[in-house]
């Protein structure tokens, strides 16, 4: 099998060859051994693999499309939508975590039934290094849950369920899940190879192993689980990112040379991949109907302002803006100039402006029914009824008391005018896809090295390392295209630990924007302050002043003489719907889910309850 999304397809399409081999033959006495039988699995080296195969199919994660919504990455839709826990409504009977030991009790199961097969099944090579996936995988699910709730039952032997008592398993303490997660990565890496090529590529590496290691001992040592800052567990994180980086280096991982397209294509920088393909596992990802989608996730993420500004320009210098000069209009005018022709390459690859060429002007493919050197336009324009300068949000889609949407070359219904670029499937005709599923394809990678690098430079800047938490920093701003400056510090001012903390967090923001990460930092940070200080999420669009009319297909908003026209306007909260204005109110006194409560009932003295939700479990200890 060769990538991993494709592994659980595998495992069924094996047993049903083997089921499609069996034939009818005379006599009661007959065993059909062409029929699935469990115990056969464990005689054919095949079926063994595809088992395996089985487990990736169901934990390797997918692209969450629309996570961005929710910290201050993005918005889904058209507003109204923020998460019930961001406006600081919490309850025990919604925010909990489930326990789920499927996946779990499956690599148990694998790895007990391996244990004692002999070299005529499967060779100890093999036996060894299929284990060693298994309890990556086992690791993966149980750091899940511990991520989420703190300590849970360890399991990590086939159960027997005729013995009832052995099935009341405690939940252990959040150490010690944390050490046996640990042992099982240690012990993952000494087996597994430093990479794979042909038709094993995709399946877990020692670089993989070490780098879940490392990420998973940054998490416990953040404030999120280090409430004493603990700086032993800082050094155990340092050196684990190091082991990590030193992993990937010999595996031939680094930094991929075009931010852009790291999702296009297997390359140096995906540590961990899946990969999307049609017609088995396509991308259901659409950030822009008018011009490309696939199914279904029209209007996910589109950035809102906090990603927007964080981009910094291309000399490392963080992006000015401050709403109260944008009724100047020559800071205004210098704002639009900076914000669309002077930003680092990670902005363009990661997020498609309205009024530049789509999807992007280094893809032209022969055979499209659109050309690719047009422009697409997304802008707004007052009303003739509108009071001067009233830009409040109204209920209608896209539309704003005082602002009305104009959209040339398509009919999206964005709130913001900006979308999603990174990781979209930039071949697609949208022509050719009217009335159908689109086959997007694109590759999704849980685990790059650039936050191996990241990793590193937060555990180096913990334990007093400053200069090679900047070097870290460095190389990845460098990769992004910013110049190195006459101080080689790409932008990059900080000193101090404080300051150089503050500076990781900025470059995670951007480095990993819409790959599932802001929000867990924000959590394992335990800085919801954040977002609280933001109080809403905040649009800036791009509207054209008045007597202006939208440009056409060959202009674009790089143009000075284009980009003239128009003006930026900030929206104070684009989720403020008829009466509903709602606004960021995290709780800081909820950084761990509760247990689900129905699994509580189930056997409370074996799952206590987490003692932020009333009960006596400590998740810190």
């Amino acid at each position: 099998m060769k990538y991993v999304n494709k592994f659980k397809l595998a495992f069924y399409g094996v047993l049903l060859t083997v089921l499609g081999a069996s034939s009818c033959t005379k006599g009661l006495d007959y065993e059909n051994t062409g029929a699935i039988n469990p115990k056969n699995v464990w005689t054919d080296s095949v079926l063994i693999k595809a088992y395996l195969n089985d487990i990736y199919g169901g934990l390797m994660p997918d692209w969450q499309l629309g996570s961005g919504a929710g910290a201050d990455e993005g918005i889904n839709g058209s507003g109204g939508n923020l998460g019930s826990f961001q406006q600081g409504i919490v309850d025990v009977a919604t925010n909990f975590t489930r326990l789920d030991y499927t996946y779990i009790d499956k690599a148990n199961y694998f790895m007990d039934q391996l244990a004692d097969l002999p070299e005529t099944v499967i060779s100890g090579g093999t036996k060894s290094r299929l284990i060693g996936e298994a309890k990556f995988w086992r690791a993966w699910k149980y750091w899940d849950m511990v991520s989420s709730i703190g300590g849970v039952p360890l399991i990590l032997h086939t159960q027997d369920g005729s013995d009832i008592n052995s099935l009341r398993v405690p939940r252990s303490k959040t150490s010690e899940c944390v050490a046996q997660i640990i042992k099982d990565l240690d012990e993952a890496a000494v087996a597994l190879p430093p990479n794979y090529s042909g038709a094993d590529y995709g399946r877990i590496n020692r670089a993989a192993a070490l780098g879940l290691k490392a990420r998973i001992l940054l998490w416990y040592a953040s404030p999120l689980f280090n409430a004493t800052n603990d700086q032993v567990r800082w050094t155990n994180a340092y050196n684990a990112a190091k082991m990590a980086i030193q992993a990937a280096d010999a595996g031939g991982f680094g930094l991929f040379e075009n931010y852009r397209l790291i999702w296009y294509s297997r390359n140096k920088e995906q540590i961990m991949t899946k990969q999307y393909y049609y017609p088995d596992n396509y991308m259901n990802f659409a950030p822009i109907r008018p011009i490309s989608f696939t199914n279904g996730s029209t209007n996910n993420d589109q950035p809102i302002l906090p990603l927007l500004i964080a981009y910094p320009k291309r000399d490392g210098s963080p992006m000015q803006f401050d709403q109260n000069q944008l009724s100047d209009p020559a800071y205004n005018k210098q704002f639009l100039t900076d914000f669309y022709t002077n930003r680092d390459d990670r902005f363009y690859a990661t997020i498609w402006c309205g009024g530049t060429v789509y999807p992007t002007p280094d893809i032209n493919v022969l055979g499209m029914t659109a050309p690719r050197s047009r422009t697409y336009w997304q802008a707004w324009t007052w009303k003739p009824t509108a009071t001067p300068n009233t830009v409040l949000p109204a209920r209608d889609v896209n539309m704003f008391s005082g602002i009305s949407p104009l959209v040339q070359n398509g009919d999206e219904n964005g709130v913001t005018g900006f979308f999603q670029r990174k990781g979209l499937d930039t071949l697609l005709d949208r022509n050719a896809l009217v009335g159908v599923a689109a086959n997007a394809k694109s590759w999704f990678s849980p685990m790059r090295y650039a936050e191996l690098l990241l990793n590193l430079a937060e555990t180096a800047n913990e334990t007093g390392r400053s200069n090679e938490a900047l070097n870290a920093l460095y190389a990845i701003r460098k990769r992004a295209g910013i110049a190195p400056g006459a101080a080689t510090n790409y932008g990059i001012s900080a000193i101090g630990q404080g300051d150089i903390r503050n500076a990781i967090i900025n470059e995670r923001q951007v480095e990993l924007a819409f790959e599932g990460f802001r929000y867990s930092d924000l959590r394992r940070w335990k800085r919801y302050d954040i977002l609280n200080t933001q109080n809403t999420r905040k649009g800036l669009l791009l509207m054209l002043n008045k007597g202006e009319a939208l440009p056409g297909n060959t202009d674009n908003i790089m143009n000075a003489a284009v980009r003239s026209k128009f003006s930026a306007v900030l929206i104070q909260n684009l989720d403020k719907t008829g009466s509903t204005n709602q606004s960021y109110k995290l709780s800081l006194n909820h950084w761990f889910n509760s247990l689900n409560p129905a699994q509580i009932s189930i056997e409370p003295d074996q799952l206590p309850q987490n003692k932020e939700w009333g009960g006596t479990f400590d998740p810190l200890q």
